[in-house]
């Protein structure tokens, strides 16, 4: 299908304009003025905002073997219904993606059934180097390195093994950074105070500031001693901020930093409201924090925004602290989350852009896309900047039913989503015939 988006207001590489897009053959064929171009599809932009399509760098969509909580198909309907275009999907599944096999089992499950485009991380553990070094960085989007536990177990706390991950493996290598023996000393001395019943108040404290500066601080020096391509994902904490430079172009960056939604959006004030549906790892923490890190994204220490989407069910966040599972489910709110905070004077558009789509695809390598160019993938996404909503069960698309932004309201609205051309997503339904591509880098 051809398509042509008429009177958009363009925001695109650090401008804003109006311009009419011609999308053929899956590829953005012309930006331009009055465009004469005959369409299958005419949309009429007029008042919309035109975003390159978010490419979101972290996503846990738990399948295979954890279906129960999401999946692909049901993940990437909610991505695409918030403007992300692709995404990049984490190996702590069951089987964990830790062999070439099963990292191409996903490959296949998610061509035939994911609506946006996609790629997934290759898992590193202690025991599989050889298959790691496999991995073809042309195809597949980096190497995933668990330097503190979380959801899955796979901890990879050797040295020599992550000596050698950090030596040998030429490809981007993403961290998830918190010392796990500092994790384990804070959680003795909290279950000695107050047992199991430990206030989810707590959960910072546990998974401390400490936990996360020593583990990504250790992550920095191996990357300087091998030059490692290292992206560290989820900052959380202040300190950490001195670890990441800000006086050289994302492209010549060896070493590079996420900031999620949650840790731009939340505080430690939000646990006594919201308990376990905002226990992460790592924790949210500070209002300092926060403000550290919202900071550290405009000065382009941090170099991407995205949202460590990671789903459970309510009967399992509903467990103790100790029982209840990390993460929270994400994507189909994470653009109009970070237009509200452009709402509020945190962000200009041009930098929410950046963040989101550029910066990924540059941190990345992502061939073609990231950008509103003729010649790129079309991946767009139409928003209107002026039409309140507000997220209640019944508008969430999570396959676990439920968000941690339930109550809130946003004043932008994702109206179009367009995914390698291709319109997946209009005025709230979803074309349930479209498929995503698998990135290239």
């Amino acid at each position: 299908m051809s398509i042509l988006i008429r009177n958009a207001h363009i925001v695109n590489e650090g401008l804003q304009f109006e311009a009419d897009v011609f999308v053929k053959n899956g590829l953005i064929h012309e930006i331009g003025h009055n465009l004469t171009a005959i369409a299958d599809r005419v949309i009429d932009a007029r008042g919309l905002h035109l975003f390159p399509g978010v490419i979101d760098d972290q996503v846990h969509f738990r399948e295979p073997g954890l279906t129960h909580k999401a999946d692909l198909r049901t993940e990437s309907r909610a991505a695409v219904a918030g403007g992300v275009t692709s995404f990049m999907e984490m190996p702590n599944t069951v089987p964990q993606a830790l062999t070439q096999e099963l990292l191409a089992d996903k490959y296949q499950r998610a061509a035939e059934v994911s609506s946006a485009n996609y790629s997934f991380f290759m898992g590193a553990s202690n025991e599989n180097i050889e298959e790691v070094l496999k991995t073809d960085p042309k195809t597949v989007c980096g190497v995933k390195v668990f330097m503190g536990s979380s959801t899955g177990d796979m901890l990879v706390d050797d040295e020599k093994v992550l000596d050698r991950i950090f030596s040998q493996v030429p490809m981007l290598i993403a961290t998830h950074c918190e010392k796990e023996e500092v994790i384990r000393a804070n959680m003795a001395a909290y279950k000695a105070k107050y047992g199991d019943d430990i206030p989810i108040r707590c959960h910072p404290e546990i998974r401390s500031e400490e936990a996360c500066y020593r583990s990504s601080s250790q992550a920095v020096a191996l990357a300087q001693k091998h030059n490692t391509r290292l992206h560290i994902l989820h900052i959380s904490t202040a300190k950490e901020l001195s670890l990441f430079r800000n006086d050289i172009p994302l492209k010549d960056k060896r070493i590079t930093a996420e900031a999620c939604i949650h840790h731009l959006w939340f505080t430690q004030d939000d646990y006594d409201r919201l308990g376990t549906r905002i226990k992460w790892n790592p924790a949210v923490k500070t209002a300092a924090d926060r403000e550290a890190i919202r900071q550290a994204v405009r000065d382009h220490r941090i170099d991407v925004v995205a949202t460590d989407h990671a789903p459970h069910t309510l009967a399992e966040k509903a467990n103790p602290y100790t029982q209840a599972p990390s993460g929270g489910p994400l994507i189909q709110h994470t653009l109009v989350a970070m237009l509200e905070l452009f709402r509020q004077g945190v962000f200009t558009l041009e930098e929410v852009v950046y963040k989101m789509s550029h910066a990924p695809a540059i941190c990345f390598g992502v061939k073609n896309r990231g950008y509103i160019r003729e010649g790129y993938h079309a991946d767009l996404v139409l928003v209107d900047m002026n039409d309140p909503w507000t997220v209640h069960t019944e508008n969430i698309l999570y396959k676990c039913g439920w968000s941690p932004l339930e109550g809130q309201t946003f004043q932008a609205k994702v109206k179009h989503t367009i995914v390698s051309g291709q319109e997946v997503y209009a005025n709230g339904v979803i074309d349930q015939s479209i498929r995503g591509q698998r990135l290239a880098f």
